[in-house]
């Protein structure tokens, strides 16, 4: 082959070997080369790879197994990355071998020569032939006898040929593939030597619970790494047919409200308040307040607390199934919250009080009012006393908000149940209190309108001090009309999420709580919205209601 000056520098020379593709990973020679000298620098340019911030001491294979077409064979590699910090990831690559060089630079590992035939080890995904050999493995149940890789079709989905796929949107921590126009495989990067919650969560909820208003699930991909650990490769959905998220969906109603304060020309210290956790319904909403934003935000809103209600009702009525059956509160459930958390919050302190300089004006006031009371906050994440709590634990979606929620013709459905990025894959599946979800989306809309104000400023004609109190009067409206909606409705269906002050308590509880996890990104990331986490734990602070 000649040398090709169109070819990127980094793949002019190629990996050679006396090995035929079809046995490359069998070599124990190739596969200590790939780890160091192949996959690391091709990972550290993907963004499905989390440990960019971490030091990565060394790359280890896990697994690899075999798919074959008629016409190809192709990877799929599983590998274990070592950070000098002492934690591990896991990661999944299908792995193709072409002889052309692709357009897309960003997809090759490595120019190779492989038993004198020249070509390039690409990520498999991008070669249209392992798309369509997924696709329908899993319509088809397609399974070779004492193979641990398994390809599993719903109880919904209907067998169907492959007609065409496309990616979907940029690539982000899982890569998402659109087949037919009506599904969607999901492909998860970063992998656990366990069952993935978005996995769990959807067959449940799609098979069991009767929820509509998630994609159905339409089938999986899976490896059988040992004889206890299943690992989730691959999620197969029904397309939703939406018109974006409910965030971008929420920041462009704000944005009307917030110009209807000049234009409909709002008192904005004359607006009506309500406290924190008032429950209402959007019909009750003082006339001098709906001059100002109209109805149909409230209406929204409430149509999500009752998609939110009825996703838990869904989740928490199993009978059988131990992994979903509800819980009561017990002092192990105590013993690890509280452990989890105060750490935490000290890391949070001590970002405080480093990033202080930082800060200035309301954003300084609000850090020194957090330092003030952090012996205060931190008994209230103490005085957690499960003795107390009438209320049961069930399976959540765990990283609940407004991104998390497709928007379809005036209606909500929930997608990505594969929990907090940043918990261990045991965590996510421990049950918590429905109320987490609720108090995930109380922040969601707080961080909602803060990013409009922050976004949209210099369009407004009124400085940030009005736009922020007429932001959290517009707050607490929102949070008490999704909360009577919410609990109305579960508590109709006899989800016991307990009464009123228990709901109180464990609201606040959560709400501090995401907001002390909020306030590490936003210190670390960009101190001027450290306003909303911090304003967040002040409302907390000054609600006792």
């Amino acid at each position: 082959m000649e040398e090709n000056p169109a070819i990127p520098e980094a793949f002019r020379k190629p990996y050679q070997t006396d090995s035929d593709w079809d046995i490359l990973f069998d070599s124990p020679e190739f596969s200590e080369v790939f780890c160091q000298d192949i996959l690391e620098p091709f990972i550290l340019k993907q963004r499905w790879y989390a440990g960019k911030s971490s030091a990565l001491k060394y790359i280890e294979l896990l697994d690899f197994f075999k798919l074959e077409s008629e016409n190809n064979i192709f990877y799929g590699v599983l590998f274990e990355v070592n950070f000098k910090e002492a934690f591990v990831q896991d990661y999944f690559i299908p792995l193709a071998f072409v002889d052309e060089m692709p357009e897309r630079e960003s997809i090759v590992l490595a120019r190779m020569r492989l038993n004198g035939k020249e070509g390039y080890l690409i990520d498999g995904v991008y070669v249209e032939e392992l798309r369509k050999l997924l696709f329908e493995n899993i319509a088809f149940s397609r399974n070779k006898k004492n193979d641990n890789l398994k390809f599993k079709k719903g109880a919904k989905f209907k067998k169907e040929a492959y007609v065409s796929s496309k990616f979907l949107g940029v690539e982000q921590s899982n890569t998402s593939i659109v087949f037919n126009g009506s599904y969607i495989l999901k492909i998860f990067r970063r992998i656990y030597i366990d069952q993935n919650p978005d996995y769990e969560i959807s067959k449940f909820l799609t098979e069991t619970g009767g929820f509509k208003n998630t994609p159905a699930f339409l089938g999986s991909i899976s490896l059988n790494f040992s004889d206890k650990n299943t690992i989730t490769l691959g999620l197969l959905q029904e397309l939703v047919p939406n018109e974006g998220d409910s965030w971008d969906y929420f920041l462009k109603v704000l944005d009307k409200v917030f110009i209807n304060l000049t234009e409909r020309n709002i008192d904005i210290k004359g607006l009506p308040e309500i406290n924190l956790f008032h429950k209402i319904y959007p019909t009750d909403i003082p006339e001098a307040f709906l001059k100002w934003t109209d109805i149909d935000i409230f209406k929204k809103t409430a149509t999500l607390g009752r998609r939110t209600a009825q996703m838990h009702i869904a989740l928490g009525s199993e009978t059988k199934d131990t992994a979903f059956t509800p819980q009561i509160f017990t002092n192990d459930y105590t013993v690890w919250l509280k452990n989890r958390l105060i750490y935490q919050f000290e890391n949070r302190v001590n970002l405080i009080e480093n990033n202080m300089h930082r800060l200035d004006g309301m954003r300084q006031e609000l850090a020194h009012e957090f330092l003030e009371h952090k012996k205060e906050l931190r008994k209230r994440f103490l005085d957690f006393d499960e003795t107390r709590l009438k209320s049961e634990r069930i399976r959540i979606h765990g990283d609940y908000h407004l991104g998390q929620v497709l928007v379809n013709d005036g209606d909500f459905y929930i997608i990505d149940f594969e929990g907090e990025p940043e918990s261990t894959i045991r965590d996510r599946k421990v049950k918590q209190p429905p109320m987490k979800d609720v108090a995930g989306m109380f922040r969601s809309f707080h961080y909602a309108i803060y990013a409009t104000i922050f976004n949209n400023h210099e369009h407004y004609k009124h400085d940030m001090d009005e736009l922020f109190e007429a932001g959290e009067k517009l707050y607490k409206y929102m949070v008490g009309v999704f909360l009577n909606t919410y609990v109305k409705f579960a508590q109709n269906k006899n989800l016991n999420i307990g009464y009123d002050a228990e709901i109180k308590f464990l609201l606040k509880y959560c709400m501090l709580e995401k907001a002390v996890y909020e306030l590490g990104y936003e210190l670390n990331s960009r101190p001027r919205w450290a306003i909303i986490p911090l304003k967040g734990i002040s409302n907390i602070l000054n609600n006792d209601e």
